[in-house]
């Protein structure tokens, strides 16, 4: 390894790729530990004698903390130098991921999980401004493939990683299998990662402040949104109290930060870099991607495992070979932004996506295996031409020295989205599904002729096969009802991707308020 990493710093051209993949270790791990544990709550919940209600904290715990530490991205490397509060990073997630993995109680995983977010949150925003600073503008599409791999991948590959190793092993290896992959980064990124000079010079030049009011303002509002977001569904929104007052504290929260934040002369996050139309947009259309890609992510597994009977592996299953089109496209989208304008490629993007949700809501209850696993392929395809592009037009107006500020600002952009996705699919699935239950509910009444036909003809079959006459009577009404329930639910679900199809459709208008990025990168004016 020494050999390479010595040939690497040597060669110009080789070097870059090197750092992207030094890099993608860290991202890919974390964003992993995203969704890995989704599939294993039952569990954990057993095996640490906790509900599996109680369990979820798991889940939030990780993902609050998360979301506090990723906008905080540049004011930390700013702080105490970019280098060293990465491998600070990266030795947190991989230490708490060891000590999630040997917990012996829920508390003691809850608050390792705490850590393991926080150790989490600044590795995809450095990790971007890394690899933009490492690769010249004109490959800087060839820089966010590769990116794009590990963001995109990781969602998926993580509940059938998840559920293979609780099946074959134990709950705990999905937290212990991050260990050997963080030490190899940190030795890969104590020899070939540098701060930049102008980071450097800005460190010890400028000076910094702990801006404490900002810090603690961001905080409660992030926190308590993600709190919002993931118990909202489950509590019945702004019928509880709790929830309530967790939306009120983050409200306030948030309002209070951004005020705050643009009154300072050196702000925790630079929200000033939102007046930069271009990079406005890309966040919000980022906010969008994250909503429908973990929207539909979640979305789709639980079709197949809820009323098709489908077990956690075969539906993880469905969505890998996704991943694997992802990979394979990332790289040509790439180089098609070195030829094509990049608005283009995210209308052409969000046409394929909103398309192969719209195939989804044609979904029945007899689909079989590769009518689904096709389904998600379009929709990975689609999702190939809008990371890269949308990435590319929101960092090229930006001055590098502003990149660890605008990467932490983009990134909690996509998870928030991904949170409200996730938050928004659930709660419409569950309402849709009580609205159509109650719609057809209104048909299994004794004057339904069609109704009454099947109950008497599944009333006979179970005579025959040996009930009694008022038992088979109270079965086939049983069926009936069960038969009910599953339909409804299936209208629900493609209600859900009716929606999200829709919803997606709306960013085509805002590619063309964006200006134009030239495709080999020549400059189109000062910043």
């Amino acid at each position: 390894m020494n050999g390479l990493i010595a040939r690497a710093r040597q060669n110009g051209e080789t070097h870059p790729w090197l750092v992207a993949f030094t890099v993608m270790l860290a991202v890919f791990m974390e964003v992993l530990d995203t969704s890995v544990a989704n599939v294993a709550l039952p569990h954990i919940a057993g095996n640490l004698s906790a509900g599996v209600d109680e369990s979820t904290w798991v889940l939030t715990s990780y993902l609050v903390s998360n979301a506090i530490v990723l906008p905080l991205t540049g004011w930390f490397s700013t702080m105490f130098g970019r280098k060293r509060f990465y491998m600070t990073c990266v030795a947190i997630f991989t230490i708490s991921s060891m000590l999630c993995g040997f917990a012996p109680s829920l508390a003691l995983l809850v608050f390792f999980r705490i850590l393991q977010g926080a150790g989490g949150g600044a590795l995809q925003p450095i990790s971007q401004a890394i690899l933009l600073e490492s690769f010249p503008k004109e490959k800087q599409g060839m820089a966010m493939a590769m990116f794009g791999v590990g963001v995109v991948m990781a969602p998926v590959i993580g509940p059938t990683l998840g559920g293979w190793l609780t099946d074959s092993y134990s709950w705990r290896w999905i937290f212990l299998i991050n260990i050997p992959v963080g030490v190899i980064s940190l030795i890969l990124t104590l020899f070939l990662i540098f701060d930049p000079p102008f980071l450097v010079r800005k460190k010890f030049k400028a000076g910094v402040s702990i801006d404490f009011i900002g810090l603690g303002l961001l905080s409660v509002g992030l926190g308590f949104l993600q709190v919002v977001l993931d118990k909202g569904q489950r509590e019945d929104w702004f019928e509880s109290h709790f929830i309530v007052v967790c939306a009120s504290l983050s409200l306030i929260g948030l309002v209070a930060a951004l005020v705050w934040e643009l009154t300072r002369k050196d702000p925790i996050v630079d929200f000033r870099l939102l007046k930069n139309r271009n990079f406005f947009l890309a966040t919000l259309t980022m906010f969008m991607l994250g909503f429908v890609m973990y929207g539909s992510t979640a979305l789709l597994p639980i079709f197949l495992q809820t009323l098709l009977g489908y077990t956690a592996m075969l539906s993880g299953l469905v969505l890998s070979p996704g991943g694997i089109i992802v990979i394979i496209m990332l790289p040509l989208v790439g180089k098609l932004l070195t030829h094509f304008d990049a608005r283009w490629l995210v209308v052409f993007g969000v046409v394929i996506v909103a398309a192969s949700l719209f195939h989804m809501a044609t979904f029945n209850l007899d689909i079989d295996f590769r009518t689904a696993m096709m389904a998600r392929i379009y929709q990975s395809a689609g999702m190939a031409f809008l990371f890269v592009p949308v990435n590319v037009m929101a960092f090229y107006f930006i001055p590098k020295e502003k990149f660890n500020n605008a990467t932490g600002i983009i990134n909690l952009a996509r998870n928030i989205g991904g949170s409200f996705g996730i938050a928004n699919v659930v709660t419409l699935l569950a309402r849709r599904t009580q609205f159509h239950q109650g719609m057809l509910l209104a048909h299994m009444t004794p004057l339904d002729l069609a109704y009454q036909a099947m109950v008497n003809g599944s009333a006979r079959i179970l005579f025959a096969a040996g009930s009694n006459y008022t038992d088979a009577q109270a079965q086939a009404n049983g069926l009936a009802y069960g038969l009910l329930q599953r339909h409804a639910a299936m209208l629900a679900f493609v209600d859900d991707f009716w929606m999200m199809g829709l919803t997606f459709l709306c960013l085509i208008p805002l590619m063309f308020l964006m200006k134009k990025s030239r495709p080999h990168g020549a400059p189109m004016g000062a910043h």
